[in-house]
């Protein structure tokens, strides 16, 4: 995957933005590198090929999935709400991408707007565009998209339960899916339908058919929504929170399932959720999201080895990892996010960044390469084709994501302009150290 500089010019006539959520309780562990195809749309079976260069478009001919500043706002009665600010990322073949963010941070919306399913009127695409196998998704009309969904590009949502329809059996919502897209009889299509419950791991799948939504445990749903997802061998598959709900050893499962079987069809896979723990072991790449904005995107073992934003630092700091020291304190990352309906000028985690400068009360950075961070000094940059991308004007030094908060001597995060809100100082109780901090400057 690989991803531009992001989208619509803020306030201030910068693009792009820092970062992005997730907390979730699992424990994590660095998961193994990029291994995704690095381009086409094939068919073809076999084990995916190793890209460990990364990179921006255009490694390998045009990528599966092509979204550039994508905009997205809700028009509601208490203002607009800026869901998703200028969004751009790639997709290839049989690649693995994580998206993660805390809730409201517009992962799902993101993805509800690949496929125009956003709710409406409030909902509209005010930008950008999509692009899937060279056709723009959002050029199409309603009965072109409506034949995409579904078989081409397929979406398992959070809770099943309000997915499937209760008061049809399994059968009749399974052949319906396949029927409305493949010229079969109903007898093709229940033979069909048999086929994939047994591969989800349905135990007897004829006679689970006729059952109904509510006859099933969660993880047994979820895996009905996997089968119904699959029955028409996506190009693209889009995981929304799949696992939430679950128990950890149901997760497992489910989790598992999803990678077996977007490896045996060369299926994409778009995973959103918010546990650090579920992509570290399942994704090729991350993308973090802040605010409606990508703040930073690396392949996975990178990201987890080398994070390069504030805020990533600070989810990987907030949740317990495997390999950690004994008696090593979690550190919150203070504060909340911003207030979507007013679109801050500058940087949206300016507020809450212990690495702030000046600038980042005034510019909203866009993404750009990071070659390898520094022990001694902020990152070093490379060309537009390097495969760790950060929104940061200070990013952090290796030593420093390593033990979670600034170490260069004499530094201290920038105070707000009047009128702006320093959380840092907020969840300190406003005393007078974190004033005296706060009013340090903001130098490097």
């Amino acid at each position: 995957m690989a991803i531009d500089g992001q989208g619509p010019k803020g306030p201030t006539g910068s693009g792009g933005s820092p970062g992005s959520a997730g907390s979730g309780g699992s424990a994590v562990s660095p998961g193994s590198g990029w291994s995704g195809d690095s381009g086409g749309s094939g068919w073809s079976g076999g084990p995916l090929g190793s890209t460990a260069s990364g990179g921006l478009a255009g490694l390998a001919g045009r990528p599966l999935l092509e979204v550039r500043d994508l905009v997205v706002r809700f028009r509601t009665a208490d203002g607009t709400i800026h869901a998703v600010n200028g969004v751009s990322f790639d997709l290839e073949a049989g690649e693995r991408l994580g998206l993660v963010g805390e809730s409201g941070c517009g992962k799902s919306v993101t993805n509800l707007a690949l496929i125009r399913l956003l709710p409406k009127p409030a909902g509209r695409i005010e930008g950008g565009s999509v692009r899937f196998d060279g056709r723009d998704l959002l050029a199409l009309r309603e009965e072109e998209i409506r034949a995409i969904r579904g078989r081409d590009i397929a979406m398992i949502f959070q809770d099943p339960m309000t997915s499937l329809n209760p008061v049809l059996t399994i059968e009749e919502q399974l052949v319906e899916t396949i029927a409305a897209h493949r010229p079969v009889s109903r007898a093709e299509a229940r033979g069909r339908a048999i086929e994939l419950l047994r591969m989800v791991g349905i135990p007897n799948p004829e006679a689970r058919l006729r059952s109904y939504p509510h006859q099933f445990s969660g993880g047994m749903r979820q895996r009905v929504m996997i089968a119904m997802a699959l029955a028409l061998e996506p190009k693209i598959l889009i995981a929304d929170e799949p696992t939430t709900a679950l128990d950890v050893t149901i997760q497992a499962q489910v989790l598992e399932l999803l990678r077996r079987l977007t490896e045996e069809h060369r299926t994409a896979l778009i995973l959103i959720t918010h546990d650090l723990g579920v992509v570290a072991g399942m994704t090729d790449r991350i993308a973090v999201m802040y605010a409606g904005f990508i703040v930073e995107t690396a392949a996975t073992a990178d990201l987890f080895a080398r994070p390069a934003h504030p805020y990533t630092v600070g989810l990987l700091h907030s949740i317990p990892r495997v390999d950690e020291r004994d008696g090593e304190e979690l550190i919150p990352i203070e504060g909340r996010p911003p207030d979507m309906r007013e679109l801050p000028a500058g940087c949206p985690f300016a507020p809450r960044c212990a690495w702030r400068l000046a600038v980042c009360w005034e510019t909203n950075p866009g993404l750009e390469p990071v070659v390898r961070p520094s022990s001694s000094g902020p990152a070093d940059w490379a060309g537009r084709r390097a495969a760790h991308l950060t929104a940061c004007h200070n990013p952090p030094t290796v030593e420093e994501a390593r033990v979670g908060r600034p170490l260069r001597s004499g530094f201290r995060p920038a105070p707000p302009p009047a009128g702006r809100l320093d959380e840092l100082r907020s969840a300190a109780g406003g005393s007078a150290d974190a004033g005296e901090d706060a009013a340090g400057g903001g130098g490097r």
